[in-house]
């Protein structure tokens, strides 16, 4: 059960660093696209339908922009900074579509650390199979961050 689990912690912010980088790679499978229309409950026709996507500028289903920003989102929560953390601020460009079965390679850069205010930025970009950028942007995040706990320790002063 994950709820009662002790989790690790990602990093903090004392522990990061401008330049660090991290690329993944995802394919875009039915499974996934089945998976984000039944959580949300979005229909557009755009993202299922061929026979309506072949009548558009698009001429084939694309996938979701929101699927793409969950991917970036779970990047930073599994790997830069980590568990713990909470993306304060977005800013997404999708330059072009990606269609069903893309492969899609994600690389988000930190570009700054504030330690003072707990954030990091990082800079996004996403490119096809092809090479071609279909996505670019920054993110501000706040690495996981424990208050100190109240202790009997605390109080030896009272």
């Amino acid at each position: 059960m994950l709820l009662g689990k002790k989790r690790k912690l990602g990093r903090k912010i004392e522990d990061m660093a401008t330049g660090e980088k991290l690329k993944l790679t995802e394919n875009i499978e039915d499974k996934d696209l089945l998976l984000y229309l039944g959580l949300t409950n979005d229909g557009n026709p755009l993202y299922i339908q061929h026979d309506f996507a072949s009548q558009t500028k698009f001429e084939k289903p694309v996938v979701p922009t929101a699927m793409l920003t969950g991917i970036i989102t779970s990047a930073v929560s599994k790997y830069l900074p980590g568990p713990g953390s909470y993306i304060t601020e977005q800013h997404l460009k999708f330059k072009k579509p990606v269609y069903h079965y893309a492969t899609v390679d994600f690389l988000l850069e930190v570009t700054e650390v504030n330690v003072a205010a707990n954030e990091v930025t990082v800079r996004v970009e996403a490119t096809d199979e092809n090479g071609e950028l279909v996505l670019e942007g920054k993110l501000v995040a706040n690495p996981p961050q424990v208050l100190s706990q109240l202790t009997t320790e605390a109080m030896d002063n009272f």
